[in-house]
Formats: structure tokens, C-alpha cells, sequence
């Protein structure tokens, strides 16, 4: 990081949080605050709702998740459009017909207030944990880069959202994420191309998605039955269907973010926007990890990306273990560079045969690879249990800090932080007008209060559950993946939601205690089924894919608020006169 970096950065995202505060000071009534005073055209509603997803996480563990595992993760938006065709078509519609506040004041007029409060809980409980991960994320970059204790920088950069998202709350949230959005993919754009660049003269963009395609990388669409994989085209359209259904139609995050829209239509085409770009920008960020990945076969790569795991084992007494993996893994590079040349030649000349024998050369180095990678994760582990082994979330920025030029660092350092800030501001945001609006102001006896008084609440609950987030990423620890730890919390809790909302919408008969209790129950299940089904197995071996969490627990609410329903029916029903 040299002076120009720090510039670039600072002034990055001072500029924010200035911008945010200074358009939208001074919201009067809870209209205002929590709508935005229904002013958002529909291209700031799609680059609000695609901010709002796109966290600091998509930009740290997408990449990696790309260099490690290929482009199959994809496959986990297939489901997007058709979600954001029937949010379109039913639920905005439905919410701006009602002119309600939050998605589950909805609910309370559908069912009963208990109903609405408890979807409520289940959003803050799940969307509380997310905000601490989204806060925790771009810790860990700056920690990496500035040695600095992760606790302190979960501290600023909680503090930095907090300012302009109590301050100016909806209105702040989506003013923000348009220059956010530029800033993201301008610098990714940018490290794309720096990427190619960097590349041997001969290895053409063409080249280089063949050199991937020999590693796997590239095996976009996996048509497996097998429930238990993780990300498949059948998971994507089920599974990722009702997980897209439950975060846009029932997120109050993402909810939030349409219901500021002037009308119906602008709302409509903001989704729809999103909807034609999410897939293809996603796509280019996996393959950004994808140029990682081709750019490390001909350049040194550590054993670990994780530098404190590095530092941690070569300070132990298994140093002299990690050096002579270490040692290994500069011959296997030499080897791999041979393997890949031969690999260039032979699709210059055309000669097919040479390509597959040096295709099967290069799976046999790659799987010596990843045997020396897991080798040198068990050294780690030995030499100190407590420091993260896991390398995916630093696969990225291991590649910025050691290889881009001055100043592009710290845009893209810049890039990370703004996608942190745009989604954490919306959480924040979602999470205090819910506590204010579902659960304070709906509860309380005392009625006829101001509107100034539940703008002042719902800042005071915003900041509220931002300490709560910036607590919750100090105790946070890296899973397996970041960026499928979120989506693994959402899919616990989503599907039941969803299901509440499916049963509102299609199922007119049932009745709110058949629905309160079902969902009670299916939560339960959920729960039971994750922890037996994935929790408990190492990851890449668990029965259950968890994308089909979001499908079964839809299902589970509606089957068993049937049966609540009809039993409910039937003790009411008078005995027939003998």
C-alpha cells in the first residue's frame, strides 16, 4: 500500500458516507425515512437491489470460490429470473396496493398480529447474523493488509455505516449504492483487464479459457440428481428459486429497496433490471477468479493464501515440515509451467492428441497440488488450532496486494469496502424499520404517537442493531466459505418465511393459528435437518445440498398448515344429533 493507495481509498469512501449524509438530511416523517418518500426511478432501484446483494463478500470469496472450485456456482442464480418474473407479477403489486411500510405488515392483515411478528423475529434473527458477516468480511482484508487487530477495523468500518444510514436511512441506503455500484465495477473491470495482462505473451484471452477448461474450471452446468451436491442446475432452479422468492419478496432488506419506487412500474423494471444483469455479472466475477486461477500456473502461489496461517506455522516447530512442502510445491510449479506450455503448443499446431495427453498431465499436477495444499492445512492446524486454514476469502486479495500497480490497489481495496458498506447499510436499514414498525410501534399500548417519534425510533433501533452487527463480526470466524456461510444462514430461515407469505398469497382458507404454528413447528424441522444433514459432516460431504433448505421449508409450512387447518376445522365442526 503506498501514499497514493491510501488517498484513493480514504477519499473513496469519506466521499460516501459525506454523500449519503448530506442528500438526505433532515427526513421528517416515517414516509420519508423508511420509503425514501417514494422518489426512486427504476434504474435506482435496480442498482439498489443489486448493491444490496452484491456485499463485500461476493468481491472476497466469489473469486476464490472460482479459483478453488471452477464456475459451478453459477448455477446458485439460475433461479433468479423467474423469482423476480413472479415477485413482479404478485408480491409488488400486493405491497404497494396496501401502501405498507414492511413486507410483514402484510401479514398481519392476511393473519394476526403474532404471525407478523414472528416472521419479523425470524428476519432479524437471520439477517442480524448476515449483517455481522458483512461487517467481518472486509475486516479481514484490511487486517491482512494493515496487520491491524480484526475487532478494531469490525469497529470503524461498522461506525462508517451507521453515520449516514441513521442519518438519512431508505433514501441514504440507495443515493449511495448508485456511486457504490460504478466504483465496484469499474475496478473489476479494470483488474480484468490487468489480469490478461499480466498473462505470457502467447497466452491469449482464447488460451487462457482453454488452459481453465483443462483444470475444470470451467464446468458451468452439472445436471446431477444427487441432492447432496452443493450446486447443480436442478438445486438452482428449485432450490435457488425459493431462496431468490424468499430474499426479494420477503427480505425487508431487499423489499425495502422497491417499495421506494413512484410507482408500480418502476418498481417492476428495477427488479426486471436486475434480473437480465445479475447472472452475467456474477458469471464475470467468477471468471475474474478464473484469470486468478490461469495467472497462478504461471506465477508462484503461496501453500496458503492465508498469511497469519503462513506466519503461524513457519513460527512453530513444524517449520522445517511447511519448508520442505514448500519446496515440493516449487517443483510442482516448475512442472506445471512445462505442462501448460506443452498444453499452448499443441493447441497452436493443432495436434489433438499431444492437447489430451497434456490435459491429463496438467489434472495429474493439479490433484498433487491439492494434496500439498491439504498437507499444509494439517501443519497449520498442528501448529496452532485457532488461526483460519481455510484460504478462499484471500485468494483475491493476495493476488491485488502482490500484483496491481499503485493505486489500483487501493481502488480495488475501495471496490471491496463500498460493496461492504452498500449491503450493510441496507441490512441496517431493513433491520431497524422492522423492529420499529413490526415489533415496537405494533406491540406498544401507547397509540397516536408522532411520526417524528418513530423516525427518531427507527434510528435509535438502527443503531442499535449496528452495535449488534459490529459485536456479532467481532465474534465471527471464517466457515467454510463467506460468502456460503450467508447463504446458508438465509436458506435456514427463508423457506419457512416464504411459505408464510406463498400460503397469504394462494391459500385463502387457512387461518392464522394453523399458519403461526406451522411455521413454529417447521422452523424446528429445518433446524433439525440442517444440523443432522449438513452441519455435523466436513464440507464437500454433506447428504443435503443446502440450497434445498429453502424448497423443503416452504413446503413443510404449507403441508402442515393444511393439516393444522383441517384439524382445526374438524374440532370446530358440531357432532352430528344421533
Amino acid at each position: 500500500m503506498e501514499g497514493l493507495d491510501w488517498i484513493i481509498l480514504a477519499g473513496t469512501l469519506l466521499f460516501i458516507v459525506i454523500y449519503g449524509v448530506w442528500k438526505t438530511k433532515g427526513s421528517k416523517n416515517v414516509d420519508d425515512y423508511v420509503r425514501g418518500g417514494n422518489e426512486s426511478k427504476w434504474w435506482t432501484i435496480g442498482l439498489s437491489v443489486m448493491a444490496t446483494q452484491a456485499s463485500a463478500i461476493t468481491f472476497l470469496s466469489t473469486p476464490g470460490q472460482a479459483f478453488h472450485d471452477g464456475m459451478g456456482f453459477v448455477q446458485f442464480y439460475f433461479g433468479l429470473p423467474l423469482a423476480m418474473i413472479i415477485i413482479c407479477m404478485v408480491f409488488v403489486p400486493l405491497y404497494h396496493k396496501m401502501k405498507v411500510y414492511t413486507a410483514y405488515e402484510f401479514l398481519e392483515g392476511r393473519f394476526d398480529l403474532k404471525t407478523r411478528s414472528l416472521a419479523a423475529v425470524l428476519f432479524l434473527i437471520q439477517r442480524g447474523l448476515a449483517a455481522g458477516i458483512t461487517i467481518f468480511a472486509p475486516s479481514i482484508i484490511l487486517s491482512a493488509v494493515l496487520g491491524w487487530d480484526l475487532r478494531t477495523l469490525n469497529i470503524i468500518l461498522g461506525t462508517l455505516v451507521i453515520i449516514y444510514t441513521v442519518s438519512g436511512g431508505t433514501k441514504a441506503v440507495s443515493v449511495t449504492q448508485k456511486q457504490q455500484m460504478f466504483i465496484i465495477m469499474t475496478g473489476m473491470f479494470i483488474t480484468f483487464f490487468f489480469i490478461l495482462g499480466y498473462l505470457p505473451s502467447d497466452i491469449t484471452f482464447s488460451k487462457a479459457m482453454k488452459i481453465a477448461g483443462a483444470s475444470n474450471k470451467l464446468e458451468i452446468l452439472n445436471f446431477d440428481l444427487d441432492t447432496s451436491s452443493r450446486y447443480t442446475f436442478w438445486s438452482g432452479i428449485t432450490g435457488g428459486l425459493f431462496l431468490f422468492l424468499a430474499y426479494f419478496g420477503t427480505d425487508q432488506s431487499q423489499v425495502q429497496r422497491y417499495l421506494s419506487g413512484k410507482s408500480v412500474r418502476e418498481s417492476q423494471l428495477g427488479l426486471i433490471f436486475n434480473a437480465v444483469l445479475k447472472i452475467p455479472m456474477q458469471f464475470f466475477i467468477l471468471l475474474v477468479g478464473v484469470m486468478v486461477f490461469v495467472f497462478y500456473q504461471y506465477n508462484p502461489s503461496p501453500l496458503n493464501f492465508n498469511p497469519s496461517a503462513t506466519q503461524a506455522v513457519m513460527e512453530s516447530t513444524y517449520a522445517e515440515d511447511y519448508k520442505l512442502l514448500q519446496e515440493g510445491q516449487i517443483a510442482l510449479e516448475a512442472e506445471k509451467r512445462i505442462a501448460q506450455n506443452k498444453f499452448s503448443a499443441a493447441l497452436e499446431i493443432k495436434e489433438y492428441t499431444a492437447v489430451e495427453e497434456a490435459k491429463k498431465q496438467i489434472i495429474r499436477i493439479n490433484q498433487k497440488d491439492s494434496t500439498n495444499r491439504i498437507a499444509a492445512k494439517a501443519l497449520i492446524s498442528q501448529a496452532n488450532d485457532v488461526v483460519e486454514t481455510n484460504d478462499k476469502d484471500y485468494v483475491f486479495i493476495h493476488f491485488i496486494l502482490n500484483n496491481l500497480p499503485t493505486g489500483l490497489v487501493g481502488l480495488l481495496l475501495a471496490v471491496i469496502l463500498s460493496a461492504a458498506m452498500s449491503s450493510t447499510a441496507s441490512e441496517l436499514n431493513a433491520l431497524g424499520t422492522i423492529t420499529a414498525l413490526d415489533l415496537y410501534k405494533r406491540n406498544r399500548k401507547t397509540e397516536n404517537l408522532s411520526e417524528k417519534h418513530y423516525v427518531k425510533a427507527s434510528k435509535f433501533f438502527t443503531l442499535i442493531w449496528g452495535i449488534i452487527a459490529i459485536l456479532i463480526a467481532c465474534v465471527a470466524n471464517l466457515f467454510d466459505n463467506l460468502i456460503q456461510l450467508v447463504n446458508i444462514i438465509g436458506s435456514i430461515f427463508y423457506g419457512n418465511v416464504l411459505g408464510i407469505f406463498l400460503i397469504a398469497f394462494f391459500f385463502k382458507f387457512i387461518k392464522g393459528n394453523a399458519v403461526f404454528f406451522a411455521a413454529v413447528v417447521t422452523q424446528i424441522i429445518i433446524c433439525i435437518i440442517y444440523y443432522y444433514l449438513i452441519h455435523i459432516y466436513p464440507s464437500g460431504q454433506e447428504k443435503l445440498g443446502y440450497l434445498w433448505l429453502n424448497f423443503f421449508g416452504a413446503a413443510l409450512v404449507i403441508i402442515i398448515s393444511f393439516i393444522f387447518e383441517a384439524f382445526d376445522r374438524m374440532l370446530k365442526k358440531p357432532l352430528p344429533r344421533s
